[in-house]
């Protein structure tokens, strides 16, 4: 039985004079970003890019992101954009991984050395000429479309399949639970390379609406275009919605805006209590990159203590360690399934096999579900850290430290801290005859990971705590008292 092709996310015959794109001085319509994609979808095909490829993108957020979003659409191939604070390690690691067939930067020479490591052929993203003829997706909803690099509670990366049927469920869900409406109008200042930037495009182009972009967080900048009047959602993680909430002091919220979309980490409450008497219309969510971002979300005006409210489609399970369903108020596993579930782990079989057993995505998050079925998250992952908005993995950070020549053993897990969530520490054992700086080691990291991965603090250790099988107990990593740290 033949599948019918899909309509693309970007379609120029719906509402082609309205504006597609807010970048800067950039104005960019439905009609002229998709002659955009257009051209971008047959330079591509000119280099043989066709259905199920990898096209990696190492891009900033901008209507070139955009573009080659729509375009790869159009060319039935499948998007893996990079983590532009990575380092070329760390991109490499993911690109051998990926296998993409070409990777597109920005001119940009982290990104080409890791192509190189890698031996991914690569060059600076295009200008193709707008004149090339429209083009259209010849492949049903079921294919791939984002391939997202995820490391989840061990360290290594995973990719997450998305599917386009998947995302346009995702999509549609989340435009249904917040209240959609024509005059919608996003603003995008997360990246586009995490799924709650990248989800902001699609929703944009698939409501037909204005999408102003953002090429990062700048606190006065963003404060400035929401009283600029005309915006009315904005996507935040709760680190960036205090330096917001900072920046403008005791100025209520813009009287246009409707949703403040939170996630990345669990909210603290006072945040929310604080934008609430300021009347910014917060909502808090829960989601993860296997399920396409917004898995359950409290929308503004509930119980700021209330749980969150799962998308329509989406079912939601807490079971305990027999993997039996918990009762109510009782905290185990969060499971969900629902379209918007990934379609598994790109060429990891038994991980797919696993993390989606019995048809449920096994989150390893820990919360409950109240009698009404609202959701309250405890933990978003064990030993997986938030900070800022960011996925920290320690096993990643263990694994670099492990590189130095002096270092026998090292333990690294969160601690609290009121701006960004949770900051990573470190716990070291130096080999026997050697002693170690801790200020080298901050150097050592800084050179091998983001700057968000690079320990908040060292401790020297003569051992590091384990189980009799030689497993390091994470929880047992607690932090000397002020007067004693290095």
């Amino acid at each position: 039985m033949r599948v019918s092709a899909r309509s693309a996310w970007l379609d120029p015959t719906r509402a082609p004079d309205a504006t597609a794109l807010v970048c800067g001085d950039t104005v960019l319509s439905r009609s002229i970003l998709a002659a955009h994609a257009d051209a971008m979808a047959a330079w591509l095909a000119a280099r043989g890019i066709g259905a199920g490829d990898v096209v990696a993108a190492h891009l900033p957020n901008g209507p070139e992101f955009a573009a080659l979003l729509h375009a790869l659409d159009r060319r039935d191939a499948i998007l893996l954009p990079l983590h532009r604070r990575q380092t070329e390690t760390e991109l490499a690691r993911v690109l051998r991984d990926a296998a993409p067939r070409i990777l597109l930067h920005a001119a940009d020479t982290t990104a080409l050395s890791a192509a190189r490591a890698a031996r991914v052929p690569a060059c600076a993203l295009p200008s193709p000429d707008t004149s090339a003829p429209p083009s259209s997706p010849r492949l049903g909803p079921a294919v791939p479309a984002l391939l997202l690099y995820t490391s989840g509670t061990t360290g290594n990366p995973k990719g997450a399949v998305l599917t386009h049927a998947g995302l346009r469920a995702a999509v549609e869900a989340s435009a249904r639970h917040l209240g959609a409406r024509p005059d919608d109008r996003w603003l995008a200042c997360l990246p586009f390379f995490h799924v709650g930037g990248l989800s902001i495009l699609l929703r944009a182009a698939h409501q037909a609406v204005p999408c102003e972009v953002h090429e990062g967080f700048d606190a006065e900048r963003i404060s400035r275009a929401l009283d600029g009047g005309g915006l009315t959602h904005i996507s935040l993680v709760p680190t960036l919605l205090a330096r917001l909430l900072e920046a403008r002091g005791v100025r209520p919220a813009p009287a246009a805006l409707r949703i403040v979309l939170l996630g990345g980490a669990t909210a603290p409450l006072p945040l929310i209590e604080r934008a609430a008497k300021l009347g910014w219309p917060v909502a808090t969510t829960y989601g993860l990159t296997e399920a396409a971002s917004q898995v359950a979300t409290r929308l503004p005006g509930e119980p700021h203590d209330a749980g969150a409210t799962p998308l329509p489609g989406i079912a939601l399970r807490v079971v305990d360690d027999a993997g039996n369903t918990a009762p109510p108020e009782s905290p185990g596993e969060i499971l969900v399934r629902g379209k918007a579930v990934m379609a598994g782990y790109w060429r990891r079989p038994e991980e797919t096999a696993r993390t989606l057993a019995g048809g449920w995505l096994h989150t390893g998050d820990i919360g409950t579900l109240d009698t009404r079925g609202r959701l309250r998250v405890f933990d978003r992952r064990t030993d997986l850290l938030v900070s800022g908005g960011e996925n920290v993995y320690p096993a990643q950070i263990e694994a670099v430290l492990l590189e130095h020549p002096d270092v026998a053993e090292a333990g690294v897990a969160g601690i609290p801290d009121r701006e960004y969530g949770s900051r990573p520490v470190a716990w070291v054992v130096p080999r026997s005859t050697q002693t170690l700086d801790p200020r080298g080691l901050a150097r050592f990291c800084r050179d091998r990971l983001a700057g968000y991965e690079v320990p908040a603090r060292f401790h020297l250790m003569t051992a590091l705590p384990r189980t009799a099988s030689g497993k390091l107990q994470r929880q047992r990593l607690v932090e000397p008292r002020a007067d004693t740290r290095n």
